[in-house]
């Protein structure tokens, strides 16, 4: 059973669960081998199946608007990823925008999550979530 942990972006419990696989190269090359970030400003949502990490969901916090960017799952889980974006949805204050810089193979899934296209690049979409 999958367990969705939410922990906020300096916790010293985020950085031993997720450190494995944000310096992995496997997982980096997945991400473009873009550097996985965090600060004060971020909650991150972290599923875990047992005692291993099979992906994570940070949520950058600004001002007017949260965005999910960077995310990871394992072999591309359909359900993994569903649970963490529940979560994140569930979570969200109602006067937030909600975006979201989405893997191309995962945009179908936010479409069903209540997200709509606002322009699409070669390898992702950039998403907002409809109110």
């Amino acid at each position: 059973m999958t367990q969705i942990i939410e922990l906020n972006g300096t916790e010293k419990r985020l950085y031993q669960l997720v450190a494995p696989l944000v310096m992995n190269p496997k997982v980096l090359k997945q991400n473009n081998n873009y550097p996985f970030r965090t600060s004060e400003n971020f909650k991150w949502f972290v599923a875990v199946e047992g005692k291993k990490v099979v992906g994570f969901l940070p949520l950058e916090h600004k001002k007017s608007e949260a965005i999910i960017n960077n995310y990871y799952v394992k072999d591309n889980h359909t359900e993994v990823l569903k649970a963490l974006l529940e979560k994140v949805i569930d979570s969200m204050e109602k006067d937030k925008l909600l975006t979201s810089v989405t893997l191309i193979e995962h945009q179908d899934l936010f479409l069903e999550s209540g997200f709509s296209v606002e322009k699409l690049w070669r390898r992702y979409v950039k998403m907002i979530k409809e109110k």
